[in-house]
């Protein structure tokens, strides 16, 4: 059976059996006599039992039941009490657990200095970092297994905050033999008759689908892969182009071919890199430090482990040659 009287009207209980009075209750708590009367009379009302004996004389006194209730009201409002300090000391230390959510595709650039750096800047501070796509990340922030997440602005519920650090633009990869190698910029008409392997992640593929449907193409998608890293292996083996939004340092794959940027023709929508909380949750001091060292790290001009937004080379061949 759960209590149906608050702990505010237990500390009026509990003053006015300190003082004797409900009068001397008042002036010492700052409460009004009558608001105390119906807190200890909706007590007793909940209880069925008689708290205080009333002496015109003498003031209150405690029942026998009356003091018993008075030991465990003192017990109950000193463990509530240490709720706040454990709470508060949860939000100003630079200590404990962070919980931090990164989509897979950019955790390979943004871990080591953004993530792992804040460990090795806070010895007391433990990082567990969890890696996966929008859903799956969306889905643990909600249920309070993340504290804060670095992703994209795909697909986010009301329930999420987003905080947006840096923007990035789509573009085309493609390998070095590629028809569309030489060109400067590409349009979906011309994709449209090429293979395209997709990067095939919730919400991530509905993303770039989208971009040819705004357009007014439908991409010829003849393979798929759940990682960044075979999508950009099987471009760089000529089996099709793709198209990204991370854009690392390296323009090889992991066997150790080339590839090529191109430019994306049009005005695409672009992905916005940013910090995504849960909204019903209010950020403990950790999170909020966690979330300004990611405002210091990533920005318009800078993400860690990435090329700057005019890496495109007019001749992209002949560079990757030189």
């Amino acid at each position: 059976m759960l209590s149906r009287f608050s702990l505010r009207q237990l500390e009026y209980f509990v003053a006015t059996a300190r003082y004797g009075s409900i009068a001397a209750a008042s002036a010492n708590i700052h409460i009004s006599s009558p608001s105390i009367s119906a807190a200890i009379a909706h007590i007793e009302e909940e209880l069925g039992v008689q708290l205080f004996v009333r002496h015109p004389s003498k003031g209150l006194a405690l029942t026998p039941i009356g003091a018993k209730v008075l030991r465990h009201c003192d017990e109950l409002l000193e463990r509530s009490a240490q709720l706040y300090d454990i709470a508060s000391e949860s939000k100003h230390a630079i200590e404990g657990n962070l919980r931090v959510g990164s989509f897979q595709s950019l955790t390979p650039m943004i871990a080591p200095e953004v993530i792992f750096g804040f460990a090795r800047a806070f010895s007391r501070v433990n990082v567990e970092m969890v890696e996966g796509d929008q859903e799956l990340l969306m889905n643990k922030l909600q249920a309070l297994e993340v504290d804060v997440c670095l992703t994209y602005d795909l697909n986010l519920a009301d329930t999420i905050e987003f905080e947006p650090l840096a923007t990035l633009s789509p573009y085309v990869l493609v390998s070095e033999a590629h028809p569309l190698a030489r060109q400067p910029a590409v349009t979906f008409e011309e994709l449209a008759s090429h293979p395209m392997i997709l990067l095939d992640l919730p919400f991530s593929r509905d993303y770039f689908t989208s971009l040819f449907t705004a357009a007014g193409f439908s991409p010829k998608i003849v393979a798929r892969s759940r990682s960044e890293e075979v999508v950009r292996s099987m471009v760089a083996n000529g089996l099709g182009y793709t198209i990204f939004n991370v854009r690392p340092k390296s323009n090889q794959s992991l066997d150790g071919k080339r590839t090529v940027r191109i430019r994306l023709a049009g005005n695409n929508r672009p992905l916005r890199l940013g910090l995504a909380t849960y909204k019903p949750v209010q950020q403990s001091r950790l999170t909020e430090i966690f979330m300004d060292r990611c405002r210091a790290y990533i920005s318009e001009q800078y993400i860690p482990g990435m090329s700057e937004t005019s890496f495109f080379d007019p001749h992209p061949v002949m560079a990757a040659a030189a």
